[in-house]
């Protein structure tokens, strides 16, 4: 991957407030996969103390759009037209971690999978598997 696709995927990142809010930081970017990590926040917690379903949705949601976005040619971008979410486990610990990929890149469809971990005490547990579509979309 080039260093300038790899610059357009951060600028794009960072452009994100839903992603600031959270405090979710772009890790990795690779051809086809994105890492994303996002702090388990007091205002991003559900009744239980463990980090919302919503947290791990946008983090998971946005892992593998990028990693989509990473196998697109300068000019394109990427939508998500449906994203499903298994909900493994309870979300306990200081930190999520999101490992978006693609499955299988298209022109007019673009198959991902990101899964989430809970960080806990250095330990993972993997709380959670996304699967979806991506469109590519071009952009002026």
């Amino acid at each position: 991957m080039s260093p300038l696709s790899q610059q357009r995927i951060r600028e794009s990142f960072a452009g994100q407030s839903m992603m600031q809010t959270l405090g979710a930081t772009l890790e990795r970017v690779d051809q086809g996969n994105v890492e994303i990590h996002a702090p388990i926040l007091p205002g991003s917690r559900q009744q239980h103390g463990f980090a919302h379903a919503a947290l791990t949705f946008a983090i998971g949601d946005s892992a593998a759009g990028y990693a989509a976005l990473s196998m697109m040619p300068e000019g394109n971008e990427v939508l998500t037209t449906e994203m499903k979410i298994n909900l493994l486990a309870p979300a306990k610990g200081a930190y999520l971690i999101a490992r978006g990929r693609v499955i299988k890149p298209g022109r007019r469809l673009v198959i991902v999978q990101s899964d989430v971990f809970a960080i806990d005490d250095g330990r993972e547990t993997h709380i959670a598997l996304l699967t979806g579509t991506m469109i590519p979309i071009a952009v002026a």
